[in-house]
């Protein structure tokens, strides 16, 4: 009983110690890193479950199959790669095509390349979340509602209905993870 009574006390002191001396800026200072953590995980799901890296993520070829390369997560196509060659056969049959690590995709459009996402001033380092919400919920090329639509396979029609929160909490997420510089080419016109 003494033991049991001398333990909760200790449990008790302990406690009051730690969360008694905080001031209330240091206690909303802990849960906004809380709150900043939940939403950065919220968003790391939503573009996992969202298949952003199916096309965003450079790949290579592993013992399942495509597996992302992780120094290149979100980065877009590699601008330092030649820009691919397509079967315009298959093209003009209305057939689309992929380039083996699924970054850029060619068909009625012409080839579209997959853009960087990460941090980095090349990706999506100076955007806005404004910016982010017009790309995703309104298909606009850098988020700026007077550019270009964005060209498939972008899904950008499948992000319309987001919630505000959602697009923060993806935002916030991609905002976090490593920059990679990766300068992304124009996309090419069809082929006549």
């Amino acid at each position: 009983m003494k033991f049991t009574l001398f333990f909760s006390l200790t449990l008790s002191a302990a406690f009051c110690l730690t969360s008694c001396t905080q001031t209330p800026v240091e206690k909303k200072q802990e849960s906004e890193v809380s709150d900043q953590a939940a939403k950065i995980a919220r968003g790391k799901y939503l573009v996992t479950i969202s298949g952003c890296n199916d096309c965003h993520s450079p790949k290579r070829m592993g013992p399942k199959g495509p597996e992302i390369i992780p120094e290149l997560m979100l980065s877009g196509y590699p601008g330092t790669q030649p820009v691919p060659a397509f079967d315009s056969k298959m093209l003009s049959s209305g057939f689309a095509m992929f380039t083996p690590d699924l970054t850029a995709a060619a068909g009625p459009w012409g080839v579209s390349f997959a853009g960087n996402l990460t941090p980095d001033e090349t990706g999506i380092g100076n955007w806005t979340l404004e910016q982010f919400k017009v790309a995703l919920t309104q298909g606009k090329y850098k988020g700026l509602e007077n550019n270009r639509t964005l060209l498939p396979p972008m899904p950008w029609v499948n992000h319309i209905d987001m919630t505000h929160e959602d697009l923060e909490a993806m935002f916030s997420y991609l905002k976090s993870i490593p920059a990679v510089k990766n300068v992304v080419p124009a996309p090419l016109p069809p082929a006549i």
